[in-house]
């Protein structure tokens, strides 16, 4: 049964989903929605802030969404929509820019790296806060999983709110993070983030050959014991105690160790692999559009209060 502590998540369609986005998001929310109802949103307006091809974003939209429901979301209890069946998200976040300043946006750690990886500085990529504040904000999030680095994100919601309601009275919740600290950030093949912006990642739902060929690609340091960007992965599937011992059986064979670890990712994504071949396009429109019709009414409630308060309600 679930209790009245209400999440809030969402993934952004910008491409195939890696086991980053398992470990530090999918999977924390299947277990939350356990016990919690709330609201699972594909980002796609976040997403045009890199996704340039009309195409390959609805193929991302429809792919994300089969991704949730296979990774065993559970579907009483959550909401799937798409970001943009909703406009009072960006109608929210037009609001909430206009209470912050440039200085504190600048302090983005997200647009910063981005920034510095050679992403384009367009001025979606700086807003992205504030939109993600409306994201949480519009539905009196109680609950919102993050990894450790997108922590800030949260904190920008909670500004967000506070201004708010500093200006115009009580109207927002200020919402929590749950940060699963053990895979807090999952590493990439190169030991990085694992993020799709650095072509670093283990597709979710690849084929055993995908899976094979980007664990052999894992960078290997030979000067440690062990190596190490195999190992901070392999941990995610296995306890310490145990992988421990299967690494000093194979210390200096990392092929060895490598294909380990392929056979551990396939046993996890097989079964979800399987599940997902299994859903159709249609099978997902209907579960976006019924989503949508949903936090729509929520949201539309919320805006409806907004409004009031900042005046623009005759």
């Amino acid at each position: 049964m679930a209790d009245s502590k209400r999440v809030f998540t969402g993934l952004q369609p910008s491409g195939q989903l890696h086991i980053g986005n398992y470990f530090g998001a999918l999977k924390p929310i299947v277990d939350l929605f356990v016990e919690h109802q709330g609201l699972l949103m594909i980002a796609d307006y976040h997403a045009l802030t890199t996704v340039r091809s009309a195409k390959d974003l609805q193929e991302n939209i429809l792919s994300v969404a089969k991704d949730f429901i296979a990774a065993g979301v559970n579907q009483e209890n959550v909401i799937i929509f798409k970001q943009s069946d909703v406009p009072q998200h960006t109608e929210l976040a037009w609001i909430f820019d206009c209470l912050v300043t440039v200085p504190f946006l600048m302090q983005a750690h997200a647009y910063k790296d981005k920034v510095a990886k050679g992403l384009e500085a367009n001025a979606g990529l700086f807003n992205y806060p504030m939109l993600m504040a409306a994201d949480i904000l519009l539905y009196d999030t109680d609950i919102v999983p993050v990894g450790e680095d997108q922590r800030q994100h949260v904190e920008y919601a909670r500004e967000a709110a506070s201004k708010f309601n500093l200006a115009y009275g009580q109207t927002f919740k200020e919402p929590a993070e749950r940060v699963q600290e053990a895979v807090a950030v999952v590493p990439g093949t190169d030991g990085q983030k694992m993020s799709k912006s650095y072509k670093n990642t283990i597709p979710l739902f690849g084929t055993k050959d995908e899976i094979a060929a980007a664990v052999m690609s894992i960078v290997t340091d030979s000067s440690g014991e062990r190596p190490e960007n195999v190992y901070r992965i392999h941990r995610l599937f296995r306890g310490e105690t145990e992988l421990d011992a299967l690494y000093a059986a194979g210390k200096g064979n990392y092929k060895a160790l490598k294909e380990a670890l392929i056979e551990d990712l396939e046993k996890l994504v097989a079964p979800m692999r399987a599940k997902r071949d299994a859903i159709t396009d249609e099978d997902v429109k209907k579960v976006l559009s019924e989503g949508g019709e949903k936090a729509r009414t929520i949201a539309s409630a919320k805006m409806q209060d907004v409004r009031q308060k900042i005046g623009v309600s005759l």
